[in-house]
């Protein structure tokens, strides 16, 4: 019994991680809209440095609160890694101030498809990096990103795929994302969800207005005219859909994290035919749900060669 209940409680925690990574990818994907129309007013380091900042500051509360409580609990007070949540914070902060910062970058260059599908290739990426990192992917990842790949390209390429000044710096960008899945997978366990998400969304924030400062233009009027973007993107995509990652990521293996949140891309479609009105076809809705098959794929696999390996053991 104590076995079983183990066994439950581990797949609870399972799924919560990836409903977790299923909202982060919404949130983000909703927010690739107002990532596009955001750099009609301002630039890239910009709008990241004031958005993560933004997403910092919603977070704050949060994370005093969840310090205070394990620090000074009476029940069960907690050591609070100090160093290690700094550490944290920044090698994170780096990762995801260069991924964004690439990405928005690119998007100058090159169209919303191809940055979409470029930043896509990091769910193969995430697993043969992860071999260096000493992660080992199961069958169901191997062949759930290939298949989440074709559904990628079905979604977002509607032309040829030829190559723009832009799309190296994407594709720079989904190298980097892949390093900041594995690190998360590697960090989230070992510290706390709301502290980590906060002390990332602060280092990216400060880094991307630092470099803002000496390559681009601040001014009032244009950082007033992108209130709602800034908005937007600060609380909906920083301050909750980071800490859903980084939340999900405690119970989900980086290669699963990977596949889950390229839902990204499918969210971001359905957001720009709600809010945009753009025309899914049925080629973008074959991709789509190409897509949610890989990710059933990559969830599901294991576990049904698990389940025919006991039957197979099984007494006739």
């Amino acid at each position: 019994m104590k076995s079983t209940g183990t066994k439950t409680e581990a797949v609870g925690k399972v799924l919560r991680g990836n409903i977790c990574l299923i909202l982060a990818s919404l949130a983000w994907g909703s927010t690739f809209v107002v990532q596009r129309t955001a750099m009609d007013h301002l630039g890239p380091f910009t709008y990241s440095g004031l958005r993560f900042l933004l997403g910092s500051l919603f977070l704050l509360p949060l994370a005093l609160h969840c310090f205070r409580r394990k620090t000074f609990s009476q029940i069960k007070p907690q050591a609070v890694k100090i160093p290690l949540i700094i550490g944290a914070s920044c090698l994170t902060g780096l990762l995801v101030c260069l991924g964004i910062n690439l990405q928005q970058i690119g998007l100058i260059y090159t169209t919303a498809g191809k940055a979409g599908f470029i930043t896509g290739l990091y769910v193969v990426i995430v697993p043969i990096l992860g071999v260096f990192f000493g992660y080992r992917a199961n069958l169901g990842v191997w062949v759930g990103a290939p298949l989440a790949l074709a559904g990628l390209y079905l979604l977002s390429m509607t032309g040829a795929m030829t190559l723009s000044p832009g799309d190296a710096w994407i594709l720079a960008g989904a190298f980097v994302w892949a390093l900041q899945v594995l690190t998360i997978g590697w960090l989230s366990p070992k510290t706390d969800t709301v502290i980590l998400a906060f002390g990332q969304s602060f280092v990216c924030g400060i880094l991307s207005l630092l470099v803002a400062v000496y390559a681009e233009e601040m001014h009032m009027t244009a950082i007033s005219a992108a209130w709602f973007e800034i908005l937007y993107g600060g609380i909906i995509s920083v301050g909750l859909g980071f800490t859903l990652q980084v939340s999900g990521q405690k119970y989900s293996p980086a290669s699963h994290a990977a596949i889950i949140m390229q839902l990204e891309a499918v969210f971001a479609a359905f957001s720009g035919w709600f809010f945009l009105g753009e025309v899914m076809s049925n080629r973008a809705l074959a991709g789509a749900g190409l897509m949610l098959v890989a990710m059933l794929v990559a969830q599901l696999l294991p576990s049904w060669r698990t389940l025919k390996a006991t039957q197979i053991l099984l007494p006739k």
